[in-house]
Formats: structure tokens, sequence, C-alpha cells
């Protein structure tokens, strides 16, 4: 065995136990045998070549009472975003049909809530209802949840729950004061046990360390159950917010990323989700080769920019990507 390799992957073993010494030897291998490491367990689980194409639609934009460093829909930073009321069940349904055209396999739906309100989860399902029967994966994304609430979403057959840990447990109160970790847990637990895949990830770029980096996949990978999604994104910095200044993520550090949670959570579709925008097409290739096998498609996540649906084309061409059919997740319930 090559210097510097401490153990060679098992592609079929799925653990939940990692340490943050195990995590942090694999960020600290050479960059081409950690790629050859990702591709390894990429490989077992998932076709190589195959991208699960995402759409995600904001249905309650801006007017949080959250004060996450990092958004623009938080109400206590001034950052020129309007609040606006949950869409009706139609306009969202119209806006599912169009990104079913263009590819998409799975809608999600985010809603900037710190919870959502009993008298809004009839429209809620409704609108799960409706995209079922496109025929698309559905998620939500609508804050902390009861448990009578993740019950009603899980009679209605929801597929995903978008709820992400954003970093370390340690650099959390860094960037957020108005909601706990443990609160995150939580929310986490319930959707877990009431039979809803999971979608949680973090985000990379907000003045954290390496080591919080290894603690956010080492929450996520540590888990009863992996994350059946695993976003991984690229801080957009958003003018108004604290995080508005911050210093751009250098890009091979990133590939890194996205390359342990691929060897951390085997069976997981790992997103490259937002920061796409900021990427060139070789970090975006470099980030396919290290695991990544989701990514967001439309031209807006929530309030941030998306790369343009023939920009991403083209560079599917070039790569050979072809798009994921619906529930190839080999972790999904």
């Amino acid at each position: 065995m090559q210097p510097g390799i401490t153990r060679r992957t098992n592609p079929d073993e799925i653990r939940h136990d990692w340490t943050r010494e195990e995590l942090q030897a694999l960020f600290d291998l050479p960059f081409n045998d950690l790629l050859f490491e990702a591709q390894l367990v990429h490989r077992r689980w998932f076709k190589a070549h195959e991208v699960q194409m995402s759409t995600l639609l904001s249905i309650k934009t801006g007017g949080c009472p959250e004060d996450c460093g990092y958004c623009a829909q938080s109400a206590k930073f001034d950052t020129g975003l309007k609040a606006s009321k949950l869409m009706e069940v139609e306009k969202v349904l119209a806006e599912a049909r169009k990104a079913k055209e263009a590819g998409a396999t799975r809608y999600c739906m985010g809603a900037a809530w710190r919870e959502p309100k009993d008298r809004d989860m009839d429209m809620i399902c409704a609108m799960i209802e409706g995209v079922k029967e496109m025929g698309m994966e559905t998620c939500m994304t609508l804050g902390m949840l009861s448990g009578q609430q993740v019950h009603r979403l899980a009679q209605t057959g929801l597929d995903y729950y978008n709820h992400n840990v954003d970093t370390s447990e340690e650099y959390y109160p860094n960037v957020i004061s108005t909601r706990t970790y443990q609160d995150r847990l939580e929310t986490l637990e319930r959707v877990r046990n009431a039979g809803i895949n999971v979608c949680s990830g973090g985000i990379v770029g907000m003045g954290e360390s390496a080591d919080d980096r290894i603690g956010m996949l080492m929450t996520l990978a540590n888990l009863p159950e992996h994350p059946q999604s695993v976003p991984i994104n690229m801080l957009m910095p958003m003018e108004g917010t604290p995080l508005g200044r911050s210093e751009k993520v250098d890009p091979i550090d990133f590939v890194r990323m996205i390359a342990v949670a691929r060897i951390a959570m085997p069976q997981s579709v790992v997103r490259l989700a937002a920061g796409r925008e900021l990427m060139s097409e070789e970090a975006q290739a470099l980030c396919f080769l290290a695991g990544a096998n989701s990514i967001f498609v439309g031209e807006k996540l929530l309030t941030a920019k998306n790369p343009e649906e023939d920009k991403d084309r083209r560079l599917f061409e070039k790569l050979g990507i072809a798009p994921m059919p619906a529930h190839s997740c080999p972790a999904e319930k």
C-alpha cells in the first residue's frame, strides 16, 4: 500500500461510527488518491455517469423570523427582499410541470418559516399530492416540524424532507442564534422515524475551520440512518446579511468535501447544490468525479442564482452525463 493511505475504503461497508481522526485522514490524502477512493465507493452504488436533476421553488419567500447569517430571507436583515404569502397550489403545480418538462425528477418546495402553521398544512399537502401525480419525487423544506405535522406529511406521501444541519455543532452558534443545533437534530429524528427520506447537508464558506467541516460531515455520517440526500452548498454571499462579505471557498477544498461525503455516506445521493454559479466547468467536473450525483436545475435556488439550463446541458454533453431516473437512491425508503 502506498505511503499515506492507511486503509483501503471498503465500498460495501456502511458505517455510522466515523471518528474525526478517520475523516481527517481522508481529507489529508493526496488529491488523486482521495478521488480514486471516492470513485470506488460511487461506482459500487450508483451509475457513474448519471446525475439527478432537482428543481427548487420558493413557495413562501422572505419574512422569516430566524437569523441564519447566510440567508437573504431573514426579516432581521435589510436585504431588499420583499416578504410574500404562501403561493397558491395551482401556481406551484404549474411551475412543477415546467420543471418536469425541463428534465427535473425531483421537485423541492421551500418556505421561509421557522415552522409551518397548522392552517397551512392543507395547501402544503395539496402541493405534495399534485407533484406526486406528475411522477416526480417530492421534497419540502418548511423549518421545524411538530410530531403531528410530520405524521401528516408522511400520510400525504412526501418523499423527502430537507432540513440542513448547516455546519458543525461547535461553529453553529456563530451562524444562527434563534434555533439550536439540537432543534435541527430533533426535527431530523421526527422525519426519519415517520418513514420520510431525509435530505440534510450543510454550507461551506461561512468562516468555519477545516475541523468544522469535518464535524458537519461526522454529524451526518453518524446519524442512525445516513440522509438519503446530502446537499453540499458553497456559500452564495447575500448583500445585507452578516455573511455577505465572506471569502470565496477554494475549489479544491470544496471537491474534497464532496469526496469525503461520498466515502462516508456511500448510498446517499450527494448534491452539488448552491454555489455552482460561482464554479468553473472544470471545478464542477471534479465534483462529479468526486462522487456528486445530484444538482439543482432552474434559474434560481430560492433567492440565489443558478446556472442557466442551456449551460448545464452543454456541460453534461461534454462530460457524457445522463439524467438519473426518479427513485434511484439505493437507501431510499
